[in-house]
């Protein structure tokens, strides 16, 4: 047999075993989802366990108004373009590739802290997404729609104003495609030691990265009730704990995750996010979750997979200036401060992402079912 058939073969082998794992998973669980849908307050899942994977990434925490007023009073940051333009203005000038082009881009790979050229348009405003992360309260905090106070979201000031961070850039859909196509990308939260998806004030929230793709319905959207194998071998480092409670069918952290890694497979180079101190708060069916990923994020890999994933060409298209972005990133930095320097190396933010049920398969599950 050939590489090529071997591959497949292999390939196939390990789809079947997932849909049986899947399969014994499931027909245990047929009869607790469907008291779930006819409205029964305390719904179990089997096992006392759920999953969810995230299939759309849809902001990095921008809270948007319709007409922007309200978090772009001053209006939206202009991008690479508009600044080349204004810095090497055509007018006769002779300037070489070495003074424009190539400077230009060799200050995005080595950015520096002095004052930009450009205004830099922070986005303000009384609300933004996101959660509490430090329990408390400050003038920098903002609040929630449902009226939580001392949101932390730094990140939003950076990215609230940047128009490929809004709707109407291209993040949304072309991560949300990137995190549904690319299996590097793929996540998932499983809750286990689960009395109620409605009200339980002591669960286990684990992070994993997975192997298999999104069980996916005939319009492009993702259905419930697919299997999700644990990568245990190259996705050790993205293993992470948190304990949470449930409250009225809402998920929330009790104590953070120490660390998480958030693996984004772009345009470029792989690279991974790094989340400090992270939180989740998630609204709960047994169909699917959305909410909040927030934590302090580290400012240089935020940049480094900003610049992996988006070519300057790219993100002119959304007006996203790398070069006035990291000056924004690391004025507003304000967690972890370095011991040596004593500047803040982390920015509070969040993901607002959307997720679907899938039964996550253990080593342990294969095994089990191996042995059947």
């Amino acid at each position: 047999m050939n590489k090529m058939n071997s591959d497949r073969s292999s390939h196939s082998s390990l789809c079947r075993t997932g849909l049986r794992i899947a399969g014994a998973l499931l027909l245990p669980a047929l009869a607790g989802v469907a008291a779930a849908d006819t409205g029964a307050k305390d719904w179990a899942p089997p096992g006392g366990r759920i999953g969810y994977v995230v299939w759309h990434e849809v902001s990095w925490g921008v809270r948007e108004t319709p007409d922007a007023k309200e978090e772009c009073p001053k209006g939206f940051n202009i991008g690479p373009r508009e600044q080349f333009a204004e810095l090497y203005p055509k007018d006769g000038k002779k300037r070489t590739l070495m003074e424009t082009q190539l400077k230009r881009e060799a200050d995005i790979w080595d950015p520096n802290t002095e004052a930009d050229e450009f205004p830099f348009h922070e986005a303000t405003g009384r609300y933004a997404l996101g959660v509490d992360l430090d329990g408390k309260a400050t003038a920098e905090d903002f609040e929630s729609d449902d009226g939580r106070k001392g949101i932390d979201n730094q990140l939003f000031r950076v990215v609230g104003c940047v128009r490929n961070y809004r709707q109407e850039g291209e993040l949304g859909i072309i991560t949300t495609k990137w995190r549904a196509q690319k299996p590097f990308n793929r996540i998932v939260f499983e809750i286990s030691d689960v009395d109620s998806i409605k009200n339980d004030p002591d669960v286990t929230i684990s992070y994993y990265r997975t192997l298999d793709t999104m069980l996916s319905g005939p319009v492009g959207n993702f259905l419930p009730g697919g299997s999700q194998r644990v990568d245990t071998r190259w996705g050790k480092r993205f293993v992470s704990t948190a304990k949470g409670r449930i409250v009225d069918g809402v998920l929330e952290t009790t104590q953070p995750f120490k660390q998480v890694l958030v693996p984004e497979d772009g345009m470029g180079d792989p690279a991974v996010i790094i989340y400090k101190d992270a939180q989740v708060r998630f609204k709960l069916t047994p169909e699917s979750a959305e909410g909040v990923l927030a934590g302090f994020l580290d400012v240089e890999q935020w940049y480094y997979a900003m610049n992996t994933a988006w070519a300057t060409h790219h993100a002119a298209y959304g007006q996203a200036s790398a070069h006035s972005m990291y000056k924004a990133l690391r004025r507003l930095a304000d967690g972890h401060p370095d011991p040596k320097t004593g500047e803040n190396t982390t920015i509070s933010g969040a993901q607002d992402l959307k997720l679907v049920q899938v039964y996550v398969i253990h080593p342990e599950d294969e095994k089990q079912l191996a042995s059947r």
